[in-house]
């Protein structure tokens, strides 16, 4: 959001209000309460006496809540009001607007109070894209002391309750207020904005609840709860410990019901366009978080293997055993205009799926779970080797089935143009990405170890082994361009290798399929001038044609990708270089107070002294937040070794001392040290990816 936006946002439920607290219509504001992906407020504009009311403060309380200091009118330095007003805004069920007025004048007042209200139920897509398709119809009715605000398309139907406490003349546009204040005195009431989101009747699939029910909740009991079972961190570096807590904070605001019973809480993946379900996001945040919130990582593989795919349908992209991508429910979703009930076009989130069951139990020993969802994980491999080797080749690839609205690119850099030759052209479908071959090779070799140790079936554990050192072997071939020293980009649909220089070589370490000769090449072009920024590593090499440090894909860097990255240098021993990127995506944390952003700029550090914004990038975002957290498992070398927690610290030469106290896991509580003279000393160590997880 842009600095003349303020938002509070708890789990798919936002707010998106200017500086004054007001949503304002306006074709290129975003300003709205939004829930499940439809727009239930696009006006909420309070007036005093006719006139609009001017900023002097706002306080962020909470994620939840904040709080607005203001005075009517435009204030200059000639003019003192006598009337201070505080609107504070937060989020539970809908949206409460506590309103106080005080009159510091020695006269009495009377006055009137006003706010304007619309809906029109846009769905988030339409709101994204500055669209309008309405195909139903708006009504508002005065019910009593209530403005109900409604929109019905068939069996859709969306309502606004809108109410105060104080006694409030109704009409179809708003409430008035008639205020009479002694002097030096106050008068306030409570605005409610209430969704009533009925299940169309035939959608029962989409599983969204009847009603969003107002309940009362002690969000602030819940957050200290939250953050009271996270481990305790001690550090030398205050910055560090300010982007720890946002980190846990922005991760507890993302939280929130799938609509399963039973289930807890998954994460949505950004503020503001993706507050939903996605699986690549849920799956890859739950695994920076496993240290932190290992409860995370079990919701969502619970939630993910019940949505697994089922049957073949091209419109949603869905394939037996496959892993959905994202799930919304929206006008547009629930009328099969987008395929987004759910939209399965990801080619990761199905090995990812496998990679992070193996990771939760090795670090909760969590065998139930495990033993759970073996059909959904047999599956999901099958998947791997039939649906997803689009080439016939044995390699996962991907191209769309939905030739209307599907993704094209189905790996994480999903833009148009991310994936290229190095002179800027785009390859041929299906495309082969390099890092969907290691997130398959890891894939197998986890599943074997379930295989063999909890589902008792050494028979399909050695298959899986069998495959996944042929499949290593093969790739460390195919994939290989001997001038450059460097894994391809992809295979295109030719089997021609894409010979872009990207980051998604780094993604090959922390699955562990490279071999390991050619893993010291891979380290040398992560860590060169072309590709390290000294904030951290770009999505593209400095010098490919379609370069450029402010492209989503092609040259920004993103806090995400650099926490996996790093994890993959500790894998192959590389702490030094690890510890480098760590320092640089948290010294550029530190410029962000602490909440990395999705994205920011590619250029060096020598040419800025602060991280540059990348334009629209979601913030807060789940897997930006949980990239201090694998940082901080990486500079410490964590690694869970049977019911043990094994830790080989190598921290930055510029952080002196870090400790995490009470780390969750299998072994109960226990605590992980590190100083910065460590890194040095550190010598590099092998470690067998079909024995050990990456520390």
């Amino acid at each position: 959001m842009g600095d003349d936006h303020v938002g509070i946002f708890d789990g798919t439920i936002f707010l998106v209000c200017d500086r004054a607290g007001d949503v304002v219509p306006a074709a290129d504001a975003t300003h709205g309460l939004f829930a499940h992906d439809t727009r239930l407020l696009s006006r909420w504009q309070l007036t005093i006496d006719g006139e609009r009311l001017s900023t002097l403060s706002i306080d962020d309380i909470h994620y939840f809540e904040n709080r607005f200091y203001l005075v009517p009118g435009s204030q200059d330095v000639y003019v003192n009001s006598t009337l201070a007003v505080r609107r504070t805004h937060r989020l539970d069920a809908g949206l409460q607007e506590d309103l106080l007025l005080v009159n510091n004048d020695r006269r009495p007042v009377d006055l009137t109070v006003r706010i304007e209200v619309d809906a029109d139920f846009a769905d988030l897509f339409a709101v994204k894209e500055g669209t309008t398709n309405r195909r139903g119809r708006h009504y508002r009715r005065v019910d009593g002391p209530r403005l109900v605000l409604g929109y019905q398309r068939e069996r859709y139907r969306r309502e606004t309750i809108v109410s105060a406490t104080a006694p409030a003349e109704v009409d179809e546009n708003g409430l008035t207020l008639r205020v009479h204040i002694e002097p030096h005195g106050r008068w306030q009431t409570r605005l409610t904005a209430e969704p009533d989101l009925p299940l169309p009747r035939g959608l029962e699939r989409l599983s969204l609840p009847g009603r969003v029910e107002a309940h009362a909740r002690d969000k602030p009991a819940e957050l200290r709860e939250w953050l009271d079972r996270a481990p305790r961190l001690e550090t030398s570096w205050g910055p560090l410990q300010n982007t720890y807590r946002q980190s846990l904070i922005d991760l507890a605001a993302l939280r929130f019901s799938p609509f399963l019973a039973g289930a807890g809480c998954v994460l949505a993946a950004g503020l503001p366009w993706f507050m939903c379900l996605f699986g690549r996001d849920s799956i890859l945040t739950s695994l920076q978080a496993l240290p932190f919130a290992p409860e995370l990582a079990a919701t969502t593989l619970t939630v993910l293997a019940f949505r697994q795919g089922s049957r073949i349908d091209d419109f949603r992209e869905e394939e037996p055993g496959r892993i959905l991508h994202e799930m919304r429910y929206g006008e547009s979703t629930v009328f099969d205009e987008t395929p987004h009930s759910p939209y399965f076009g990801s080619a990761d989130a199905t090995p990812l799926f496998l990679v992070l069951l193996d990771e939760y139990e090795r670090w909760t020993g969590d065998a139930a779970l495990v033993r759970a969802v073996e059909q959904e994980a047999r599956a999901a491999v099958d998947w791997i080797d039939h649906y997803a080797d689009r080439a016939g080749n044995g390699y996962v690839s991907y191209e769309r089935r939905n030739p209307v609205n599907g993704l094209e690119n189905q790996c994480w850099k999903d833009s148009w143009d991310s994936i290229c030759y190095r002179d800027g052209r785009l390859p041929g479908f299906p495309r082969a990405t390099c890092e969907l071959q290691g997130y398959a090779y890891d894939a197998k070799v986890r599943t074997a170890r379930l295989a063999r140790e909890i589902w008792h079936d050494p028979a399909y554990a050695d298959r899986l082994e069998r495959d996944a050192a042929d499949l290593k072997r093969r790739f460390n071939h195919d994939f290989w361009i001997d001038d450059g020293e460097y894994m391809a980009l992809a295979l295109d649909g030719d089997g021609r290798k894409v010979d872009a220089l990207s980051s998604n070589i780094g993604h090959l370490l922390w699955s562990g399929i490279v071999e390991e000769p050619k893993a010291e090449a891979l380290v040398r072009h992560l860590m060169s001038p072309a590709m390290f920024s000294g904030w951290g590593v770009r999505t593209l090499a400095e010098g490919e044609a379609r370069y450029n440090p402010v492209g989503y894909h092609v040259g920004t860097i993103w806090p995400f990708d650099n926490s996996f990255i790093a994890w993959g240098l500790r894998r192959y021993g590389y702490a030094e270089e690890a510890a480098r990127i760590a320092a640089g995506i948290l010294d550029a944390a530190a410029f962000y107070d602490g909440r990395l952003p999705e994205a920011f700029a590619g250029h060096a550090r020598s040419e800025t002294r602060y991280p540059i914004r990348y334009p629209t990038a979601c913030s807060p975002q789940a897997w930006s937040a949980g990239a201090p957290l694998l940082l901080l498992r990486t500079m410490l070398g964590l690694r869970p070794v049977g019911d043990d927690l094994v830790a080989r610290p190598a921290l930055p030469a510029s952080l002196d001392y870090v400790a995490l106290l009470d780390v969750p896991g299998r072994w109960g509580r226990l605590d992980a040290f590190g100083r910065s003279t460590a890194a040095g000393g550190l010598s590099r160590y092998e470690l067998a990816p079909q024995q050990l997880s990456a520390p």
